[in-house]
């Protein structure tokens, strides 16, 4: 006999298929079945397969598709294809099958999903098509999503979901689990009852698990936290992630410029958008506006191209440099094979100190108070490091060349630029944080110049000083 057990664990095995990637990865011979069905034009198959995956599991399997056969599968799919796999689909994809897609199906996908989901599709649209999907939508629904349209984008206004179950604090238990069975206006998920006065500001909230456990009579003020975190409509998502990250949320009201209740953040949303801004200060480290997996190859190569050339200029400004010692260079080939070593460690050990520094800026960690602290400690690793980098390094110089100076002068000039590294790791992000511009966003280039040239300058500097 199976016990229901083992009847749910099957049921989750065919739900979730096995990869060599992971668990909860798609197997690569479904993406293979599907592709097959999709070729032989056998739309029956398509939506057999798809049918007990995640709707997150099907957008992934959309992604996969080349770009000229993701619409035709969205046609295969039928009614699998709803809102919640539209919103699950990474916004580059989505914005092709958009413009592909007619606007009844966009607007039959739209009109399933909550406000927020719905914002995240619409926002990338252009007006004119934007606009032809609103006046489809039914005049209630589309007054909400217009609203939250107005707020600016990665707002909590953009990010918060309309439906708030909001009780005022003299109703009791009893009164609000018949409310909550009624099931009027609920939310679809929630998590806890927000309270609100006669003004509809929230003065505290109940959490379910609580609700769930207290008597019939007791009233909601006898049971609401009043420590609770509202969000001001126009905070940035960042700032929101923040504050559920810093106090263990799993919801928080938001509230209008008056104060009074307008929505709810909810965690869900919250994960996303503290993935999307640890990817994004990734990728501008690394000089890319956004991930571009999906991207066509044109937009990719010019979505790259500024910063290279920025890089470009940069390194010229590092052989401008070299440039000046050329006659250095020319008595003694030692340096310009050696050179490169310092750069090199230098920009490695102060991409190291950039990376900890712009995350540590983005929670909080480092600040105008603790800053001194933290550069004395990172000067003081950059001092160690070099130290020892300067002995391996020049040792190894020393002994390739049978040159001990020339040991001396690498090892000195290791040192230098491993505590320049340090210093400006440090000093050029908060520089740009404190001058409000994303210190993700150019402090890579900025530091790749400055270790180049002081290594540079300091190892042929130290070259033309001592050894010529």
């Amino acid at each position: 006999m199976v016990s229901k057990r083992e009847d749910a664990d099957r049921d989750l095995s065919r739900a979730v298929p096995l990869s060599e990637n992971g668990l909860y990865t798609l197997d690569s011979d479904l993406v293979r079945r599907v592709a097959k069905a999709l070729e032989r034009g056998d739309f029956s198959s398509v939506r057999d397969s798809l049918t007990p995956l995640h709707k997150a599991d099907i957008a992934d399997l959309i992604e996969r598709f080349p770009q000229a056969n993701r619409h035709k599968l969205i046609i295969a799919a039928g009614e699998v294809f709803t809102g919640d796999v539209l919103a699950n689909i990474e916004d580059d994809v989505r914005d092709d099958l958009l413009e592909d897609l007619d606007t009844s199906k966009v607007v039959d996908a739209i009109t399933t999903l909550e406000v927020d989901d719905a914002v995240s599709v619409l926002e990338d649209l252009g007006l004119p098509r934007q606009r032809e999907v609103l006046d489809a939508i039914p005049q209630e629904e589309r007054a909400a999503v217009e609203e939250s349209l107005t707020f600016p984008e990665n707002s909590a206004g953009r990010l918060m979901q309309r439906d708030v179950l909001a009780l005022p604090a003299n109703w009791t238990v009893g009164k609000t689990i018949d409310h909550m069975r009624d099931g009027v206006s609920l939310p679809d998920d929630f998590y806890e009852v927000i309270v609100v006065n006669a003004t509809q500001e929230p003065i505290g909230s109940v959490r379910l698990d609580k609700l769930l456990r207290a008597r019939r009579p007791e009233t909601l003020s006898d049971l609401m936290r009043t420590d609770i975190k509202t969000i001001p409509v126009l905070t940035d998502q960042e700032e929101v992630g923040y504050v559920f990250e810093q106090y263990d949320l799993v919801s928080a009201p938001v509230v209008g410029t008056d104060g009074s209740l307008i929505g709810v953040v909810t965690v869900d949303d919250v994960v996303d958008v503290i993935q999307d801004e640890a990817e994004e200060d990734l990728l501008r480290l690394s000089g890319v506006a956004e991930t571009d997996i999906y991207r066509a190859t044109l937009e990719t190569m010019w979505g790259r191209f500024t910063w290279l050339l920025v890089n470009l200029g940069t390194a010229i400004l590092a052989s401008i440099v070299i440039y000046q010692f050329d006659g250095s260079l020319e008595k003694m080939v030692a340096l310009a094979v050696l050179m490169p070593i310092v750069a090199s460690m230098g920009g490695n050990a102060g991409t190291q100190t950039m990376t900890v520094a712009v995350r540590a800026i983005a929670t909080r960690d480092l600040n105008m108070g603790n800053l001194g602290r933290v550069l004395g400690k990172e000067l003081l690793v950059a001092l160690a490091n070099g130290g020892i980098f300067a002995i391996l390094a020049g040792g190894a110089a020393a002994l390739w060349y049978k040159d001990y100076p020339l040991g001396l002068v690498i090892g000195g000039a290791m040192i230098i630029n491993m505590i320049t590294a340090g210093l400006f790791g440090l000093v050029i992000p908060v520089i740009l944080w404190r001058l409000r511009i994303d210190p993700a966003t150019a402090a890579g280039v900025l530091l790749t110049t400055v270790t180049d040239v002081v290594g540079f300058l300091a190892f042929l500097g130290l070259g033309a000083l001592f050894l010529l």
